[in-house]
């Protein structure tokens, strides 16, 4: 891989089958008017290096005066990941952060030992018909830092690198990639961009990290023979380097890193290597010791 940020070499596509590991449908489902994607987890794979939860929200459009509702609710374990392609959200955590996150820009929220947040639509949003369309995933925290202090941090649009070359627009979301180095903190090695494609250029996607995936927002691509529509999340082997092709206009979300160090149980907000700190966090959440939102303190969502 060309690591000059300037341009992307083209390398032969190899035989797509020989890249290819497992192509996930994500399960559908309905999260207060918003129809969510969830790629992740998987019954083919729990994670892609880092990332244990992936859901694709929107696109949606609500009526005058409403929008995403959703109630302050823990985390441990883990960094939730928020990028937005159209449309706002307002976050809010037991930190006392207060952000608005609009299109093109990026929250990282590190639960560590736990933190409590909500995300809601802006009032300002309300007043006309609000949109909401993003991505959200999941990060599990290597040991060491599952037990840490929590921490929020928001990056703008400006913030994050873009490369623009041959009918791609790249922009670099988390981790280095294509000679470009993301401006956010991250506790293991980990690629997550987001790249646009016009209508026949081709993206090289080679084995930066051992274990990688694609996701196909939006449009279609190809990789040899095979063909993959909007809402597929595809993984690769490791080591194989792939060539994509854009069949139509399309974005594809790229993602991956190392392997974490040893697996994770997730159960409802909760991430961990270890069962008995998830039964604590909830044990916790249930007797109102978490902590609360500053600003939006008047709900709350129950443990299931």
């Amino acid at each position: 891989m060309n690591s000059d940020p300037a341009s992307i070499n083209i390398a032969p596509a190899p035989a797509a089958r020989s890249a290819i590991d497992h192509i996930i449908v994500p399960r559908v489902s309905d999260l207060g008017g918003v129809q969510v994607r969830r790629a992740l987890p998987a019954q083919e794979t729990q994670m892609i290096g880092p990332f244990i939860f992936f859901d694709e929200f929107g696109p949606a459009e609500f009526l005058l005066g409403e929008g995403l509702d959703i109630r302050p609710h823990p985390h441990i374990g883990l960094s939730t990941v928020t990028y937005m392609f159209e449309g706002q959200i307002m976050h809010r955590d037991s930190l006392g952060s207060a952000q608005v996150i609009a299109p093109g820009e990026l929250n990282v929220m590190r639960s560590g030992r736990g933190i409590v947040h909500s995300e809601r639509t802006p009032e300002q949003e309300r007043k006309g018909r609000a949109k909401l369309y993003g991505i959200q995933t999941w990060m599990a925290l290597p040991r060491a830092q599952e037990d840490g202090d929590p921490a929020f941090a928001h990056h703008g649009a400006a913030d994050l690198p873009v490369l623009e070359d041959e009918g791609k627009k790249i922009t670099l979301i988390m981790g280095s990639m294509y000679g470009l180095q993301a401006a956010a903190k991250l506790p293991t090695h980990t690629i997550y961009a987001d790249a646009i494609l016009s209508a026949g250029a081709l993206l090289p996607f080679d084995a930066v990290a051992e274990e990688r995936a694609f996701y196909v927002a939006k449009g279609e691509v190809a990789a040899g023979e095979d063909r993959f529509a909007a809402g597929r999340l595809v993984t690769l082997r490791r080591g194989e380097p792939i060539t994509l092709r854009a069949l139509s206009d399309s974005r594809l979300i790229l993602l991956g890193g190392e392997p974490m160090d040893g697996p994770r149980f997730i159960w409802w907000n909760f991430v961990s290597s270890r069962k008995e700190t998830m039964i604590a966090a909830a044990h916790e959440w249930e007797a109102g010791r978490m902590g609360r939102v500053p600003g939006d303190e008047d709900e709350f969502i129950p443990m299931k």
